[in-house]
């Protein structure tokens, strides 16, 4: 027999924050478009790590606090990527 699992509300809204966080993130490489022609492994990166951050918000949250930090340095991982291709662009 299923069980449906039941997201709290703090989950929920740390689920919209970090999506509003994807999006800023999403919306400054953009602002960044040409130097991302430039690198494109860089791209790639951001890429994939912006789908497995929406691939962890998805995920239900009872894992023990891991999925919560996994969220943070994901997210701390794309911000060092959108630095580093603002670098590589100058």
């Amino acid at each position: 027999m299923m069980t449906e699992a039941k997201v709290s509300r703090r989950d929920s809204l740390r689920n919209i924050a970090a999506l509003g966080a994807v999006v800023a993130v999403g919306a400054s490489a953009l602002a960044a478009a040409p130097a991302e022609a430039a690198q494109p492994h860089m791209n790639r990166a951001l890429s994939d790590l912006q789908a497995a951050l929406a691939q962890l918000n998805a995920a239900l949250p009872d894992k023990g606090g891991h999925r919560v930090k996994a969220i943070a340095l994901v997210t701390q991982a794309i911000d060092e990527v959108t630095k580093g291709m603002a670098v590589g662009a100058m």
